[in-house]
C-alpha cells in the first residue's frame, strides 16, 4: 500500500487486495515526512489499544442513511450468528434511540452483527436525536463511526487488527466523514471523491477497502454510498463494492427493524397497531400516556377526535385540559406544570418521536395534542382490506333488531312525506345487517281503523255489484278514491252512519266487509310496490290489523300490574313519566287506537321476536307518543334484558318556498312522480352530455344510468343531512355534478374506474397481480386515513342510526381520492402498481358505502 496526499493535506490510504506486508516492508519507498506521520499514527493506535473507549471516540461521526440491496453472487462476509459463549465474555452493550432509516442506527447494528457483539435495547434517552451506545456503565461518545469502532474493539477480530490496519481503518472513516459525506449535494466535489474511491477499489480486491475482511471503514463507506440519491451514477468499481456488501446490509436492515420493534414493544405505552379503529388506537395511546406521566385520572369518555383540517394532523387529543384541572383540584399538580399546554408537552415528550403508531406530534391552542398516523400502520390496514376485498368492521355480538319504517296507510298512495321514513329505514337495516345483526324489516301499515268503514261504504255505492260477488274494480287512483270517500263522509250524515256500522261489521269479521277490505289492501300494496321497486326497498308487511287479538292481553297485564286507570268516561289509560297526558289503551266506547296497537306491537317485538333493539322511524311529531310507549314498556317490566328502544324522528321535506312540498295545485306530491321526475331530468342531462362527447356511455345506457343516478341522488340529498332537520327539496341542487351530491360521488367513482380501464388497455397491467400498497406521498397517506375511517363511522352510526355519517365518509373519501389522483400521477409512474391498488381500494370502499345508502353504482358515466 502507499499514501497519497490530497490538496487538503489529509492522508488517504489506498490498499491492494494482496496479503498484508510487514510494517518495515510497507515503509519502503515512503518519504521521511510520510514515515513520521505513520509513526505518529502508530503511537496513537497503540494508545487506542490501551484505552478502547477513548479510541472509539476518535473515529469520527456518521449520519449517512443506508438502504438494503439484493444479495450478489459474490459478496463480502455476511454477519455471523451471535453465540452465547461470545456474549458471555463481553460486557453488556446497550443501545437506545434506534431508528429505522437512520445512518447511525444502521452502523451500530451492522457492526454488532459482524463482530458478534449482541445488543440490548435500552430505554430511550430524552433530548437525544441519535442512538446512544453504552458499554457496561460507560457511554460511548461520538457518531456512528465511533460507535461502530467501539463495538469492533470488543471483538477478537477487531482487537487483533494490526496497527497499520487500524491506522488505515481510521483514515478511511475520517475520509468518509469529512470528504465523501460533505461532498453530497455538490456534484463536482462528489464526482472527484467517487473517482478517488473508485481508483482505490480498482487497485485492490474491490470488496474491502482495508485488508481482506470487512472493517468499520467498509461499514462507514457503504453507509454513505447507499444513501446517495438514485440520480448519482457510481463508477463501476464502486458499484461492485456496494453490491458485494448487499447481503450483509439486508441482514442489518432486518435486525434493525426487529430491534426498533423490540424497543417499541418494551415501552410501557403499548397500542395494538393492527386494530381497525384508528380513533380507539389513538385514544388508548393517550390514556396510557396520561396515566404513565401523571397517574390515574378519570378522563372524559371522548378525548380524541379527527382534526377538522388535515394541515393540523389526523387526530387531536383534548386530555391535557381535564388532566390539568384534575391535578390542580386534587393538589397533585407538579410544581413545574403551569398550564394545560405544559401537560400536553409532557404527553408529547413521553410518547416520543419514534412511536410505531403515530408521528409528528405537536401542541395546538390551549393544549390540544395533534398527531398523524404512521404510513406503516396504514399500509398494514389497506393491504389487509385489499386482500379481504371488503372494509373492516367492528366486532360486535349479534343482536335481533326490529326496524319499523315506511308504514304508509292502506287506500292512500305514498307521497313525499313517506320518502324519509322509507329510505332512512332501508339504510338503517343495511347497516345493522352489515355487522351481523338479524333484522326484522317491518312495514307497520295503517290497515285498520274507522276510515275503512268509510272506504267500504263508498266502494259499495260506486260499485254496487261488489256486494253480490261481482269482480272487484280496478282502482288506480287511490288518492282520488280516498278524497271522494272522505268528502261523502263529511257531507252526508246517512253515509257517515252507515260507514260506522261497517266498522262494527268489519271488526266482527263480516264476509262482505272483509272481502272489500282485502281488495283495498291488495290495490294499495301494488301501488306501494312501485315505490319500493324504484328505491330498492326490502320490507315485510305487518300492519295494525295483525295486533288486534294481542291488545286485550296487554290491557289485562297493565291492569294486573296496577298501572291501568279508568277515566270517568270509561276509557282505560296509563300514565308515564314521559308526559303529563296518558296513553289510551282502550277508548270509552271499547275501541282501540294507535296507543293500543303500538303497545301490543312493542310487546310482540320484545317477547315474541326476542328483539334486543327496536327502532321506529316516523316524522318528528310522533316523538312524544313513542316516549310514552317506551316508558310504559319499561314500567311494565318488558325491558328486562337491557333492550334498547329508539325513535328516529325526521324533519319535513319542504318546497323551495320553505313550506311543505306540494304540487302547484296544492296537492301532496306522489312519491312515484317525484322519483320519475328526477330520472327524467337526469336522462335529459346524460343525453345532452352524449351529444357533447362529455360522457363514456351510449344512448342504450341512458335508461339504466339515469335511474341509478336519479334515484341515488334523491336518496343522497336526503340522507346526507341529520334526519331531525327539515330541508328544501330541489332537483337542481340534488342533480348538480359538483359539491356534496350523489351525482358528484357517482362521477368520482366512475373516474377511478376509468383509470383502471386505461391501465389495462394502455399499459397492459394485470389488475389481479399488483402486489402491495406502499405509501410514498402525503396524498396517498391521507387517502388511506380516509379509507380507514370506516370502522369508526360504522360504530358511530350504530349508536344513533343516522345514515348521514356514511354520507360524510364517502364524500370525504371521494375528496381525498380526487386530491390523490391530482397530485400523484398514477398511470405510467414508478409507483403505478401501488397507486392502482389505492384506486381499487377506494372504488371498493365507495361501493360498500353506496350499498349501505341504497345507492346503485355504475362503472361508466
Amino acid at each position: 500500500c502507499h499514501l497519497e496526499c490530497m490538496s487538503d493535506n489529509r492522508p488517504l490510504i489506498q490498499t491492494s487486495g494482496t496479503k498484508r506486508k510487514s510494517m518495515s516492508e510497507n515503509e519502503q519507498g515512503l518519504s521521511k515526512s510520510q514515515l513520521k506521520k505513520l509513526a505518529k499514527k502508530q503511537a496513537k493506535a497503540e494508545k487506542k489499544q490501551q484505552h478502547q473507549a477513548a479510541a472509539a471516540a476518535s473515529g469520527g461521526g456518521g449520519n449517512a442513511a443506508p438502504q438494503p440491496d439484493a444479495v450478489p453472487a459474490t459478496s463480502a462476509e455476511e454477519p455471523k450468528e451471535t453465540t452465547s459463549s461470545s456474549s458471555s465474555q463481553q460486557p453488556t452493550v446497550t443501545v437506545s434511540n434506534l431508528k429505522v432509516e437512520d445512518a447511525v442506527s444502521a452502523k451500530v447494528v451492522w457492526a454488532s452483527l459482524f463482530y458478534e457483539i449482541p445488543l440490548q435495547v435500552g430505554a430511550n434517552v430524552k433530548d437525544q436525536p441519535h442512538p446512544v451506545l453504552a458499554v457496561g456503565n460507560e457511554q460511548v461518545s461520538g457518531g456512528g463511526n465511533a460507535m461502530a469502532l467501539a463495538i469492533s474493539l470488543l471483538s477478537e477480530s477487531g482487537s487483533k487488527m494490526s496497527l497499520m490496519e487500524q491506522l488505515m481503518q481510521d483514515e478511511w472513516c475520517e475520509w468518509e466523514r469529512t470528504v465523501l459525506r460533505k461532498a453530497v449535494g455538490n456534484d463536482k466535489k462528489l464526482t472527484v471523491a467517487l473517482n478517488h474511491l473508485n481508483s482505490s477499489l480498482a487497485a485492490g480486491s474491490g470488496i474491502h477497502i482495508v485488508g481482506s475482511t470487512t472493517t468499520v471503514a467498509d461499514i462507514a463507506l457503504v453507509s454513505t454510498l447507499k444513501s446517495l440519491p438514485s440520480s448519482v451514477a457510481l463508477f463501476s468499481a464502486v458499484q461492485r463494492y456496494v453490491q458485494a456488501h448487499s447481503a450483509s446490509w439486508a441482514k442489518m436492515e432486518t435486525s434493525l427493524q426487529e430491534l426498533v420493534d423490540q424497543a417499541a414493544n418494551s415501552s410501557s405505552i403499548k397500542v395494538d397497531t393492527t386494530q381497525t379503529s384508528l380513533i380507539e388506537l389513538v385514544d388508548s395511546l393517550f390514556r396510557q400516556t396520561v396515566e404513565q406521566v401523571f397517574g390515574k385520572i378519570d378522563l372524559p369518555a371522548a378525548v380524541v377526535k379527527r382534526c377538522e383540517q388535515a394541515k393540523h394532523g389526523d387526530y387531536q387529543c383534548s386530555a391535557a385540559m381535564p388532566a390539568f384541572a384534575f391535578l390542580k383540584k386534587s393538589g397533585s399538580l407538579p410544581a413545574d406544570i403551569k398550564s394545560p399546554q405544559m401537560v400536553a408537552k409532557e404527553l408529547v415528550e413521553a410518547i416520543g418521536s419514534d412511536h410505531p403508531a403515530v408521528m409528528e406530534l405537536g401542541v395546538n391552542g390551549p393544549g390540544f395534542v395533534v398527531c398523524r398516523i404512521r404510513p406503516a400502520v396504514l399500509e398494514h390496514h389497506v393491504n389487509a382490506f385489499l386482500e379481504a376485498k371488503k372494509l373492516p368492521l367492528p366486532k360486535l355480538p349479534s343482536q335481533v333488531c326490529v326496524v319499523d319504517f315506511s308504514s304508509p296507510n292502506i287506500a292512500k298512495e305514498m307521497h313525499v312525506g313517506h320518502l324519509r321514513s322509507t329510505i332512512i329505514g332501508e339504510s338503517v337495516c343495511r347497516v345493522l345487517e352489515l355487522v351481523g345483526h338479524k333484522v326484522h324489516r317491518v312495514n307497520h301499515v295503517g290497515d285498520w281503523g274507522t276510515q275503512f268503514g268509510m272506504l267500504i261504504q263508498y266502494l259499495k255505492e260506486e260499485y254496487p255489484n261488489v256486494s253480490s260477488g261481482a269482480e272487484l274494480p280496478n282502482i288506480t287512483d287511490l288518492t282520488q278514491f280516498y278524497k271522494n270517500a272522505k268528502q261523502r263522509f263529511d257531507d252526508d250524515a246517512d253515509f257517515k252512519k252507515q260507514s260506522q256500522l261497517n266498522v262494527v261489521d268489519l271488526q266482527a269479521g263480516d264476509a262482505d266487509c272483509m272481502r272489500i277490505w282485502k281488495l283495498l289492501c291488495d290495490i294499495s300494496r301494488k301501488e306501494f310496490e312501485k315505490v319500493y321497486k324504484r328505491l330498492d326497498i326490502t320490507i315485510e308487511e305487518c300492519g295494525e290489523s295483525f295486533y288486534n287479538d294481542k291488545i286485550p292481553p296487554v290491557i289485562e297485564e297493565f291492569e294486573k300490574a296496577g298501572l291501568l286507570q279508568q277515566e270517568d268516561g270509561g276509557a282505560k289509560v296509563v300514565f308515564t313519566d314521559a308526559a303529563k297526558i296518558p296513553l289510551m289503551l282502550q277508548k270509552s266506547d271499547g275501541g282501540y287506537g294507535y296507543d293500543s296497537t303500538d303497545m301490543a306491537a312493542l310487546k310482540y317485538r320484545l317477547k315474541e321476536l326476542k328483539a334486543d333493539r327496536v327502532i321506529a322511524i316516523t316524522d318528528f311529531s310522533q316523538g312524544d307518543h313513542f316516549k310514552m310507549i317506551f316508558a310504559a314498556g319499561k314500567a311494565i317490566g318488558w325491558l328486562d334484558k337491557g333492550q334498547r328502544l329508539q325513535h328516529i324522528g325526521f324533519g319535513t321535506v319542504m318546497g323551495e318556498d320553505g313550506k311543505r312540498f306540494k304540487t302547484r295545485s296544492g296537492d301532496t306530491v306522489r312519491l312515484v312522480d317525484l322519483l320519475d321526475e328526477a330520472v327524467s331530468r337526469m336522462a335529459g342531462s346524460l343525453t345532452q352530455r352524449i351529444a357533447d362527447g362529455a360522457v363514456h356511455i351510449t344512448e342504450n345506457d341512458v335508461a339504466e344510468v339515469s335511474e341509478a343516478i336519479g334515484y341515488g341522488s334523491v336518496k343522497y340529498f336526503d340522507l346526507r343531512r341529520n334526519p331531525t332537520s327539515n330541508y328544501k327539496f330541489s332537483y337542481d341542487l340534488m342533480l348538480d355534478t359538483k359539491g356534496d351530491t350523489g351525482v358528484y360521488l357517482l362521477f368520482a367513482r366512475a373516474r377511478l374506474e376509468s383509470i383502471l380501464d386505461k391501465a389495462v388497455s394502455e399499459h397492459k397491467v394485470d389488475l389481479n397481480n399488483l402486489g402491495r400498497v406502499t405509501i410514498t406521498h402525503e396524498s396517498e397517506r391521507l387517502l388511506v386515513v380516509a379509507l380507514q375511517q370506516f370502522p369508526d363511522v360504522i360504530n358511530t352510526t350504530l349508536d344513533d342510526l343516522f345514515p348521514y355519517h356514511i354520507c360524510t365518509y364517502v364524500y370525504d373519501l371521494s375528496t381525498a381520492a380526487s386530491e390523490f389522483v391530482t397530485k400523484c400521477r398514477v398511470l405510467g409512474s414508478p409507483e403505478m402498481s401501488s397507486r392502482l391498488l389505492l384506486c381499487q381500494a377506494t372504488i371498493t370502499a365507495m361501493k360498500q358505502a353506496f350499498d349501505l345508502l341504497g345507492i346503485r353504482h355504475v362503472k361508466r358515466i
